[in-house]
């Protein structure tokens, strides 16, 4: 801001002249430079600070450059900064702080009103309706610390704490004003109320914006769009909601688009996530959750790396206490079209749900599964998924689909599809597989097993597929330690496998995208609680350590694996025993390979090319390949061909240095 002055009385004549009033003209005052020839028809009350109008213009996309000034306005207790254009304002503008070259124009009002506090605090009732997971947002907030406030109720001294922590930000972002930041264009919106606007934010088009914070950024502005209605809300860096979305009570994330008249009530969205002519409610979606069609309702569950297919939906009301039920579905994991699932029910990571199921299934220890109901009931076929081309290729694409651009990113995200997290649950799933068949006995064709039905043979090959899983898993952690190894000699092996992290052992969860070790989740609660990291920044910092050093620590996860998995830890290893295991590694990863070859030639058969060559039946191979290409030249495919001789070659390579 410039220093000020008060106008002079041939200032206040131009000004007059140019049909401006003021409730008192001393309570108006400019920059040393004023021009008062760029004010028309503005009237001033209360207290007002105008900054200077030399050589601002805008372009925009418009061939005529409108200069700064304001014209057809109402001001109320409002400072100006530098190079701001203002016009045709419906109502009045008040409360309110616009800093340097702001754009606003069209817009019916802008206002704040005493102790707004900009959404900041608000409780979103996640998974249950009806409260008891509220968590309340903040500008800042990453998926991690909701998941704490949302998951770990059963330790009211967290949710106390982490709650008081919130309420510091709250008080002290609470305030009478608002403030419109610096680049930021506002155009063609109704009524704005009580919200922090960031900058270089794009608001063109909003219907009615009310109690929130847009916390945009050069690197990464936030768009809000044409219809849009939000009340009580907070829009991250790079987050785009238009096309008459309906925001209420929500934390829509870095990099997340909530588009096409998606509606969404108590809900937290967090990076990367794509909503768009749907629902949702009461819903915790961790990154890249991604929902597209009007038919798809998410409701009271716990998402993130979903695909929901068109006509998704979940019940959590069984018309007795209220809807009060939730549900899991952990990463990675698909609902086809029409597929339904009535919580509560917890769905394993990477797993695709086709079908209806209403017997309240709990897969979480048979990751990579499908949950298939048809007209002879549910059925379940175990570790389906890992062999799947599409589960390779969201892996491959979700980092590629990384939408954020601020360089302070506030979900610490972890891609991998094979990590301590699934590993764990695919070594249960096979004990788990294996007491099912102990139990039913091995002459049995068809197991049940949580109201589902399991083939024999798919008990069998899922089974195989998780010791394929697990092998690739191992194979990949003990390779990668070894890739400096000069020789075989068993010092240097027990020097290059032992652990460089005190941390990993034990259980490990997926924190809404961060997979880290349970006792060190635990540590960051015990250290909130007793007040050694007391602001949500700390914590914050303490949770990026965590992605940092995450491939130290599944290091020392696998390590203390080894002795259960391969028979004796890794201080016992001998070259013999690592050449066995880059053997079974190599057979692994081939086998996974291949069977994602012959998935993928699936999409390439004769049943694919139905409604190809439409009025020449003789044309319909060209057609189809001038249109979809062929499996030989496919990029998936010529990628899983580079694949295995690239894991050939580096497995060629470890035998010959151990060997040399």
């Amino acid at each position: 801001m410039s220093s000020f002055r008060h106008l002079t009385p041939e200032e206040i004549a131009t000004l007059s002249a140019a049909g401006c009033s003021a409730q008192d003209w001393q309570n108006v005052e400019v920059s040393a430079d004023f021009d008062p020839s760029r004010y028309h028809y503005v009237s001033f009350s209360g207290h007002v600070t105008l900054g200077s109008t030399a050589s601002a213009n805008f372009h925009l996309d418009s061939p005529i450059p409108y200069k700064a000034g304001i014209s057809r306005a109402r001001l109320h207790d409002v400072n100006i900064g530098n190079g701001v254009y203002i016009a045709d304002i419906s109502n009045y503008i008040a409360n309110v702080d616009i800093a340097d070259n702001c754009f606003i124009e069209n817009v019916d009002r802008i206002s704040a009103t005493e102790g707004a506090t900009c959404g900041i605090g608000t409780e979103v009732s996640v998974l249950n309706e009806t409260g008891g997971r509220e968590v309340p947002i903040y500008p800042g907030m990453s998926a991690h610390i909701a998941y704490l406030m949302a998951i770990y109720r059963h330790d009211e001294r967290l949710s106390r704490s982490i709650n008081r922590l919130v309420e510091v930000e709250k008080h002290r972002m609470s305030q009478r004003r608002v403030t419109i930041h610096a680049n930021a264009l506002i155009r063609n919106c109704g009524t704005i109320t009580d919200v922090n606007i960031g900058e270089f934010a794009i608001i063109e088009g909003a219907s009615l914006l009310s109690n929130g914070t847009i916390d945009s950024c050069e690197a990464d502005p936030v768009e809000v769009g044409v219809g849009v209605v939000a009340q009580d809300f907070i829009f991250a860096s790079g987050s785009k909601v238009a096309d008459g979305a309906l925001v209420l009570h929500s934390y829509i994330g870095q990099g997340t688009h909530i588009m096409r008249q998606f509606s969404a009530h108590d809900c937290l969205f967090f990076a990367n996530c794509t909503c768009e002519n749907g629902e949702a409610a009461a819903v915790f979606a961790g990154p890249y959750t991604v929902t597209m069609h009007k038919s798809s309702l998410l409701i009271a569950g716990m998402f993130s790396f979903l695909n929901a297919g068109s006509g998704s939906n979940q019940s959590n009301h069984m018309y007795k206490l209220g809807p009060i039920h939730q549900g899991i579905v952990e990463r990675g994991s698909k609902t086809t079209s029409d597929s339904y699932i009535l919580w509560p029910a917890h769905i394993g990571a990477f797993s695709l749900v086709m079908g209806r199921h209403v017997s309240h299934p709990d897969t979480s220890d048979l990751p990579f599964s499908y949950l298939i109901e048809d007209h002879s009931g549910a059925h379940l076929v175990p570790a389906a998924n890992i062999r799947s081309v599409g589960t390779i290729r969201d892996a491959q694409k979700w980092p590629k689909r990384d939408r954020r651009r601020d360089p302070h990113k506030l979900d610490f995200i972890n891609f991998n599809l094979l990590s301590p997290f699934t590993v764990s649950k695919m070594m249960r799933g096979i004990r788990l597989l294996d007491s099912l068949e102990e139990t039913g006995g091995v002459t049995s064709e068809v197991y049940s097993f949580q109201g589902m039905t399991i083939k024999a043979s798919s008990l069998r090959k899922g089974r195989k597929y998780y010791a394929m899983g697990i092998a690739k898993f191992f194979g990949n952690s003990v390779i990668k330690r070894l890739e400096t190894a000069a020789s075989g000699r068993t010092e240097e092996l027990h020097r290059l496998l032992a652990p460089t992290h005190n941390a990993g052992e034990g259980n490990w969860i997926d924190v809404a995208g961060l997979i880290a070790p349970k006792r060190e989740i635990d540590a960051i609660i015990s250290a909130i609680i007793d007040g050694s990291l007391n602001s949500l920044t700390q914590i914050n910092a303490r949770l990026a350590s965590l992605a940092r050093d995450y491939y130290d620590m599944e290091w020392t996860w696998v390590a203390s694996m080894m002795e259960e998995w391969w028979g004796k830890p890794v201080d016992q290893f001998t070259r013999e025993d690592v050449l066995d295991i880059v053997d079974l590694w190599q057979r692994a990863v081939l086998d996974i390979d291949n069977s994602l070859l012959t998935d993928a030639r699936k999409e390439f058969s004769r049943v694919a090319q139905i409604g190809f060559g439409v009025d020449d039946s003789s044309r319909r191979d060209i057609d189809f390949d001038n249109v979809r290409g062929r499996f030989e030249t496919d990029p998936f495919v010529e990628m899983a061909r580079r694949h295995i001789i690239d894991k050939s070659a580096l497995a060629d390579d470890l035998r010959s240095r151990l060997n040399g």
